[in-house]
């Protein structure tokens, strides 16, 4: 999950970066349907809610083999 908010945030910068200069991004061209303010409001929540998800969730250590008890009878 912390992968998925960090694309959302690349995601997000690179659409806000490329609208200031004329240019956006294929996948995100639906943003701007419902105006300009709205675009922007999508953009913006895009990525508050992905660094949010990258900085908030906690990557989950990899579990390391136990090592085996010998009883000793």
């Amino acid at each position: 999950m912390k992968q998925v908010g960090l694309y959302l945030m690349i995601a997000g910068i690179a659409s806000l970066l490329l609208n200031l200069v004329g240019y956006e991004l294929k996948i995100l061209m639906w943003v701007d349907n419902w105006g300009q303010n709205a675009g922007w409001a999508i953009r913006l929540g895009a990525i508050v809610v992905g660094a949010v998800m990258y900085f908030a969730i906690k990557q989950t250590p990899e579990q390391e083999p136990q090592e085996e008890v010998k009883e000793e009878a």
